[in-house]
């Protein structure tokens, strides 16, 4: 599971262009912090309240005071700079954030998110995602594409929705896949999957690119 969620963390960090600021949400996401490109400088901006966000700290080298909107212990880089959840948030809402990554519990083919909560079970909440996945200009998924082999991609989420029609790309083990109007597009797909692979593994149509790509794992 471990080198599945790498996989992932590495192929979102290609996303990103020199001097994006890009939001991680809590989870899978705070391992793409790891995998920024060498060349490019993308500054992380972490909700509790800092932009400069590092890589996950060294056992032995934490300090307790740099952590992540996940309670992780993280590093900072030179740039940092720590302020208020209202100047953070305020960032977010105000269009400064390039792109957010987010994990997720349902997608549908439409972007619709639910990623807080499933009915009758203890959640630690919807978080600051209500906010990221209206305010940043881009939403990025990063997940595994099925859960215990149940479908987490479908038609209509049946879970309560964070946010309609807010993902931009969804990013599994299996292949990378943008929402379009016309549907789901694979754009790279795996090479340890086929396409019956990924289609079985979805719960709606997906669409082939023409030009679909082999999804590294470098």
């Amino acid at each position: 599971m471990a080198d599945i969620k790498e996989r992932i963390a590495k192929r979102c960090a290609k996303e990103f262009k020199d001097g994006d600021f890009v939001n991680l949400g809590i989870g899978l996401p705070t391992m793409v912090a790891d995998y920024i490109p060498e060349g490019i400088t993308v500054t992380l901006h972490s909700e509790n309240g800092f932009s400069g966000l590092g890589e996950l700290a060294k056992a032995g080298e934490e300090d307790v005071d740099i952590v992540n909107a996940g309670g992780m212990y993280v590093t900072a880089v030179d740039r940092v700079n720590y302020f208020d959840t209202s100047t953070s948030f305020g960032l977010v809402r105000g269009g400064h954030v390039e792109a957010t990554v987010l994990g997720a519990m349902e997608v549908a083919e439409n972007g619709d998110l639910a990623n807080w909560i499933v009915p009758g079970k203890k959640v630690a909440g919807m978080g600051g995602a209500m906010d990221l996945v209206t305010g940043a200009k881009r939403c990025i998924v990063v997940m595994q594409h099925t859960q215990k082999g149940a479908h987490k991609i479908l038609k209509k989420c049946t879970l309560p929705l964070t946010a309609e029609r807010c993902v931009d790309l969804i990013i599994t083990e299996m292949g990378v896949m943008e929402v379009t109007s016309q549907g789901l597009v694979v754009t790279e797909l795996h090479q340890d999957y086929t396409k019956e692979d990924i289609q079985k593994a979805t719960g709606c149509p997906l669409i082939f690119s023409d030009t679909l790509k082999i999804m590294e794992d470098n």
